[in-house]
């Protein structure tokens, strides 16, 4: 999917959960991060303590048009900063922690944050860096582990990638799983009438070019046939454009024979063909 889907007169969501992004090492990461967070309505963005200083024109790029949300980004020089006006915070880890804290999936994390949001707290949602992830100090801040099904043989998550799945869930229940687009309304479905026309038609055709070779086993193959096209259920439009089909076919067939003929009498017309004069 590319942004030809964009449409910039709508309004931003403001209502979701904070993303935290701790130590962060690289722009690209940080802008790959902002885009989900665009793509999935989360506008609010704090970063702890970035590598390569702010702002960053990697990560603008990155971001792919989503500067509203570097624009308004918080920096702080430590997470316990960052979390200091939150009530609930989720820190996202692939890896077991041995702390006695509940360990949710971002499907839950949406849940929670959803119904936390509705009562008037603030939510943060927690990521750390790209090679090491969050230290257990760090995790322990938190009020929940987040984590994700992935593969344990390679549960190693971009940060851009971590950010993307968790906000997915986010928007997902946020906005009632609508998607943006549906399939456009379809053509009337054909009535009986056009259906046993088109029958007719196919039908007749069938006989002409011989194709119903057994006269016993006829009326079973057109009940086959007739079958399969119920199954589809034909609009209007459809039957119309078989029918055209069907006579594209008889009068492609009508021509080549017409062509055929053409040729074989002019062979039979042929000077020194045929009987000679006396």
């Amino acid at each position: 999917m590319t942004g030809a889907g964009t449409n910039r007169s709508l309004d931003w969501p403001e209502n979701g959960p904070v993303v935290i992004l701790v130590e962060p090492q690289l722009g690209e990461n940080i802008g790959s991060a902002v885009r989900a967070m665009g793509n999935f309505g989360l506008t609010r963005l704090r970063i702890v303590n970035p590598r390569e200083g702010w702002p960053n024109p990697k990560a603008v790029t990155f971001a792919s048009g989503a500067d509203r949300i570097l624009d308004n980004a918080e920096i702080f020089p430590d997470l316990r900063a960052a979390l200091a006006d939150l009530n609930f915070v989720a820190a996202a880890t692939a890896r077991e922690r041995g702390m006695q804290k509940a360990v949710m999936g971002a499907d839950a994390v949406a849940v929670e944050t959803a119904s936390r949001i509705a009562g008037g707290e603030q939510v943060g949602l927690v990521f750390g860096r790209e090679r090491t992830g969050l230290y257990t100090e760090e995790v322990s801040l938190a009020d929940v582990i987040l984590t994700l099904p992935v593969n344990p043989a390679f549960a190693s998550l971009n940060l851009g990638m971590a950010v993307a799945v968790v906000a997915y869930e986010w928007f997902k229940l946020a906005s009632g799983g609508a998607l943006p687009f549906q399939q456009p309304d379809r053509y009337p479905i054909a009535d009986k009438a056009d259906l046993l026309a088109f029958f007719d038609h196919v039908e007749r055709e069938l006989d002409e070019a011989l194709f119903f070779r057994s006269p016993e086993k006829k009326p079973v193959t057109i009940r086959n046939i007739r079958n399969i096209f119920h199954r589809v259920g034909l609009t209007r439009q459809d039957v119309a454009t078989l029918h055209g089909m069907v006579a594209a076919l008889v009068e492609g067939r009508r021509v080549r024979e017409a062509r055929t003929a053409a040729r074989l009498e002019g062979r039979t017309g042929a000077p020194g063909e045929g009987a000679g004069e006396n």
